[in-house]
């Protein structure tokens, strides 16, 4: 069998590999790539079936997506009389 040199012989080990080793470690939750410990909701799995499947699957803009943005605005000013732009 062949083998062949690293093309990337001195990148090291990843952030995401050194997270989940310490999250193992110290029996933590896991956020660095999400790794839930617990089972998906499945009303949640056909809404994001939904999503996908009408185009909603691509990052969301940087400013982040702006419905999303006003609803939360208008939730924030019911919670805590504030304004905020969204």
């Amino acid at each position: 069998m062949a083998t062949f040199d690293s093309k990337l012989p001195d990148t090291g080990t990843s952030i995401f590999t050194v997270m989940s080793a310490l999250a193992t470690q110290h029996n933590a939750v896991n956020l660095g790539q999400g790794f839930p410990d617990f089972p998906m909701n499945d009303e949640l799995i056909s809404l994001v079936e939904k999503a996908m499947h009408s185009g909603f699957n691509q990052y969301a803009p940087m400013q982040g997506y702006a419905p999303l943005r006003n609803i939360l605005a208008k939730k924030i000013a019911a919670l805590y009389s504030t304004q905020v732009d969204p």
